[in-house]
């Protein structure tokens, strides 16, 4: 079975409208390249450094959900080449991507470096896991001294990624990456 990213993203009204606007030649040598789906040391270090990414999941009503999920630099670990984790906390109790992912598992992210303008996309099956139902996974995904209490693990199997084109990412700085840019500059 491939994995290539094209398999998940191409649908036929995808490949209609990469014809229609002159794509669609060098989209389908794309489609005939390798298979993405185990992380390398690139995508590991790269997802292992996110503070934050946008995961979108699908509703029975087949109506898409993008949610906003940050934390502490690492939060986001891989579990192995093919699996990435993360403790989930109590928000704000509406838990629309828990109901999402329990009844569709399918569920995209997109990690962003805004500074290095950067973009990694991730097609993944995912599960919830109950804190309280696996310790060591709990304990390998927890984030040291984050006072929040773990609810769940939402464990990502992934199905294929893609570095995404860097043209329009606008490059954002968090207050430490400016201040660490500014100790840099001349006095």
């Amino acid at each position: 079975m491939s994995k290539n990213f094209t398999r998940y993203a191409f649908t036929d009204s995808v490949r209609k409208a990469q014809a229609r606007y002159g794509t669609r030649e060098s989209y389908a040598r794309m489609e005939q390249s390798g298979d993405r789906y185990r992380l390398a040391a690139r995508e590991t270090s790269f997802i292992q450094s996110r503070d934050s990414f946008y995961m979108a999941t699908t509703g029975e009503n087949d109506w898409p959900y993008v949610q906003f999920r940050g934390g502490e630099k690492g939060f986001l670990r891989a579990i192995d080449d093919t699996t990435i984790g993360y403790a989930d906390f109590r928000g704000n109790g509406q838990y629309i991507s828990t109901g999402n992912i329990k009844a569709n598992q399918k569920t995209a992210l997109i990690l962003m470096d805004y500074p290095n303008q950067q973009r990694l996309k991730i097609w993944a099956e995912t599960t919830i896991v109950e804190a309280v139902d696996d310790p060591l996974l709990r304990d390998r995904l927890e984030v040291a001294g984050y006072p929040g209490q773990i609810e769940r693990l939402v464990v990502l199997r992934i199905q294929t990624f893609d570095w995404n084109c860097p043209r329009h990412i606008t490059p954002r700085y968090t207050p430490e990456e400016i201040h660490e840019l500014a100790g840099e500059l001349p006095g």
